[in-house]
């Protein structure tokens, strides 16, 4: 009856789901094309120190040789100890500075009890010092250390260099009129009247006139140093990059990229790499939507692949736009490790090359780039076939790290033909790059908690019996725990032959019936000899602590924390099924009348996955077992046969992705399995008493 309500819901999702992913992936290369570096037309790509890789390269146009960075800077920073600021006097200063003295003369009895004198010369002094010029220390200080000492005072159009030493600071301004004090004058009585409040800087520094001044003064120095005529040779293949060839080189790409600047060239650039990262992000689309079908179903599994594509691709980006550091540092693997971890080979693979392709394109020396991150993805992938222990990404990293280097020694001697030409800091970066990748422990544990995804570590910490829930489960309920591990060992039998997750569907088996642990008595397999507490129980009510073990351990599991993938198990396990013993009870007590159904019903919902379907399917076949009277190849093929074919016309496995082939191969392992478990023993025979 169920089953028949998740259709219509199934299909509204696959239709929202062939809009969204396919927006997931637009929205990914536009991104992508957005944060790709406009590369430059110079196609060359070229290291001091390194072999040219290309054919002779004659220069295409006449250009001048810039002088490097460095020296060029020198030569600059050198000239500048000549530089003078300009400053410019504030003549308002002054005016209300005196404006303030004469008014608090006339108001403030600090001031009008001097004797005339005393206020004569005080503003005599204030005006002589405005006259000179007041500036701030910091400034004074500053061009009292520069080469020139000097700094030239604007007015008007009119520039004129002083000597710093002319100048009054606050202070030497203060002690100006302190110090040089007539005849019957005292300090003590100036100092009472709070000269220092009238004296202020009017000497001030012209931000935007002295910037100006600056890079006119540091144009003297020229940028270049000779040119290069059209025709004439730079370099041919083979010959090592000096310094000088590598300035020349660094001048023509310079040139190169002024000279392409056009609109025209860089709308084709960009239509360029839209149309590369275009192709590449489709390949990955229709690699999913073909041989990933689930997967391309799945929009947390592609929003967290096409995260990590981006993410990785747009690091190189940044890397290489600002020259952050070397690339080789950014662990690519982690994208392997990551997508391997949670999905599959494969699709870890195809994920990889991907980003490996993409960021080779930002690169220099692609080729080396290229051969060297494919050697390191495929060896972990290699070193994770089955992750269930963190020892193996701490050995995997080991063989990554070999793989680097061991990979570029290779390269190196087969392009310079002599060891002693590789560039030893490369280790270094290899050794960044492996104490990076050391992390992804980690990584994998937030990637589960942010995406809902289960690791096969996980699953091995959780099927563990020690852990205190699956302990619980054997103190309260022993008959319910052995139950589980008949239940774990069937269901994992049957998913290895039919390459389903058996790491998965074991420990949902180990977990699937902790519901049990609430009424553990109802359940027979807990039940001691002559117990039997539904006696006496209404039929419904019966069913209903049957039915709520299922409700119970959804509520127990997650209020352990247990991921929701074990949960499915819990949900999944009885489908929407009935406890037919007590259904059937319940019609034969009240024949002719009409059983409520709802009452009789699990809650559901039906298997969804193919680990749901096999476990559904062997918790049926184990529980049924047990009741056999007699343990041979035919019984225990009637039992199998009619249990999961009754599942079949109850259409329980609609929504899982599961064949009758496949149901037919489950048979047939539990068949196998079941005639080992319950295998006749011989007699022992007694020892007969001579």
């Amino acid at each position: 009856m169920n089953s028949s309500k998740n259709k219509p819901k199934k299909k509204r999702t696959r239709i929202k789901t062939k809009i969204f992913v396919p927006l997931l992936f637009v929205t990914a290369i536009l991104i992508l094309t957005y944060i790709f570096p406009r590369q430059s037309s110079f196609k060359y790509t070229f290291s001091e120190g390194r072999p040219w890789q290309y054919g002779l390269l004659t220069a295409p146009f006449d250009f001048p040789i810039y002088k490097p960075a460095n020296q060029l800077k020198a030569e600059q920073d050198s000239i500048l100890e000549y530089y003078e600021p300009y400053f410019e006097v504030n003549d308002d200063v002054e005016i209300n500075s005196l404006a303030n003295f004469d008014t608090d003369v006339n108001l403030n009895t600090r001031l009008s009890e001097l004797s005339p004198e005393y206020k004569l010369y005080i503003r005599k002094s204030l005006n002589e010092v405005y006259k000179t010029g007041i500036m701030r220390s910091d400034d004074y200080d500053r061009i009292q250390k520069s080469k020139t000492g000097a700094l030239r005072l604007r007015k008007g159009n009119i520039a004129e260099s002083r000597d710093i030493e002319s100048f009054y600071t606050i202070r030497s301004a203060y002690e100006k009129v302190l110090n040089n004090t007539p005849e019957g004058i005292y300090d003590s009585v100036l100092k009472s009247a709070n000269i220092n409040e009238y004296i202020q800087e009017n000497i001030i520094y012209d931000a935007s006139f002295s910037e100006k001044a600056r890079l006119e003064f540091i144009q003297q120095v020229d940028i270049s140093r000779g040119m290069v005529q059209q025709g004439q040779r730079i370099i041919d293949q083979g010959e090592i990059v000096d310094s000088r060839t590598y300035n020349i080189l660094s001048s023509l790409k310079q040139v190169s990229d002024e000279r392409s600047g056009g609109a025209s060239k860089s709308t084709w650039k960009l239509i360029g790499q839209f149309v590369l990262i275009l192709f590449m992000l489709s390949s990955f689309y229709l690699y999913l939507l073909y041989f990933r079908p689930h997967e391309w179903r799945n929009r947390m599994h592609v929003i967290f692949m096409l995260l990590l594509i981006v993410l990785f691709v747009g690091l190189t980006a940044l890397t290489v736009h600002l020259d952050l550091f070397n690339v080789y540092i950014i662990p690519f693997t982690i994208v392997t490790i990551l997508i391997r971890t949670f999905i599959d080979s494969r699709t870890a693979l195809f994920a990889s090359l991907i980003t490996i392709i993409l960021s080779s394109l930002m690169v220099q020396f692609p080729f080396e780039f290229i051969v060297l991150q494919i050697s390191a993805t495929m060896v972990s992938i290699f070193m994770l076939k089955e992750l269930s222990e963190r020892s193996q990404l701490i050995r995997s990293s080991f063989f990554i790290l070999f793989t680097y280097s061991f990979v570029y020694l290779g390269l190196v001697m087969y392009q310079e033909g002599n060891v002693a030409e590789a560039n030893w800091v490369m280790l270094i970066y290899f050794l960044i790059n492996f104490i990076l990748i050391m992390f992804s422990y980690s990584l994998i544990y937030l990637v589960e908690k942010s995406f809902g995804f289960i690791s096969g570590v996980t699953l091995v910490e959780l099927s563990n019996i020690n852990k205190p829930l699956l302990k619980e489960l054997s103190e309260k309920t022993p008959g319910t725990f052995q139950h589980s591990l008949q239940v774990s060992n069937l269901a994992v039998a049957a998913a290895i032959k039919l390459g389903a997750n058996a790491s998965l569907i074991r420990t949902g088996a180990l977990y699937h019936d902790i519901g049990k642990m609430v009424n553990p008595a109802f359940f027979t397999e807990n039940q001691a000899p002559g117990m039997n507490p539904h006696e006496g129980l209404p039929f419904e009510e019966s069913a209903r602590i049957i039915i709520n073990h299922v409700k119970d351990g959804v509520k127990i599991a997650q209020k352990n924390n247990i991921p929701q993938q074990i949960i499915d198990f819990i949900e999944t396990h009885h489908a929407t099924s009935m406890p037919k013993y007590f259904y059937n009870s319940w019609k034969n007590a009240n024949p002719g009348k009409e059983a409520n159904e709802d009452n009789f019903r699990y809650p559901g919902p039906n298997p969804f996955t193919k680990e749901g379907a096999i476990m559904m399917m062997a918790d049926s076949v184990e529980a049924a077992s047990r009741s056999l009277p007699l343990y041979n190849e035919e019984t225990i093929r009637q039992l199998v046969d009619k249990i999961i074919d009754a599942q079949l016309n109850e259409g329980y496995f609609k929504s899982a992705p599961i064949t009758f082939r496949d149901v037919q191969t489950v048979k047939n392992v539990f068949v196998d399995k079941l005639m080992t478990i319950y295998h006749t023993r011989i007699a022992y025979p007694e020892l007969v008493k001579s």
